[in-house]
């Protein structure tokens, strides 16, 4: 008996003991903010029999560019999108979305095509 006289006289010591802030309720976590779409241009480009679709896209120097491309058919020479310029060289699966990203560093043209530089398409850059 004791022992629990004991044991609850120091119950109120120990409280006063510890900060105020273990005393207050745990505060939630705040959500992290939504990550904010990357800057610069987005083009949806398809490969279909005719090729890379658009065969043309439209950028600025110095924006970056995203390039989302959906390979539609499978008997194509254009499995794969190549941009030698900027060192590009990514798988196109089937029916599956690709994001090929790069920024435009000078004015003119950059030429994009299949591994085998058959089927292509070119970035004009303003």
């Amino acid at each position: 008996m004791r022992a629990l006289v004991a044991l609850l006289a120091a119950v109120p010591l120990l409280a006063a003991a510890m900060p105020a802030a273990a005393a207050e309720p745990a505060k939630a976590a705040k959500p992290a903010p939504a990550a904010k779409p990357a800057a610069g241009r987005t083009v949806e480009m398809k490969v279909t029999d005719d090729g890379f679709v658009p065969e043309k896209v439209e950028a600025k120097k110095g924006e970056p560019l995203t390039l989302v491309i959906t390979r539609l058919v499978e008997k194509t020479c254009a499995t794969d999108i190549v941009v030698k310029d900027y060192g590009i060289n990514t798988p196109l699966p089937l029916g599956k979305a690709v994001t090929v990203r790069f920024t435009p560093t000078k004015s003119g043209q950059v030429r994009f095509a299949c591994a085998m530089d058959m089927i292509g398409g070119v970035v004009v850059v303003q």
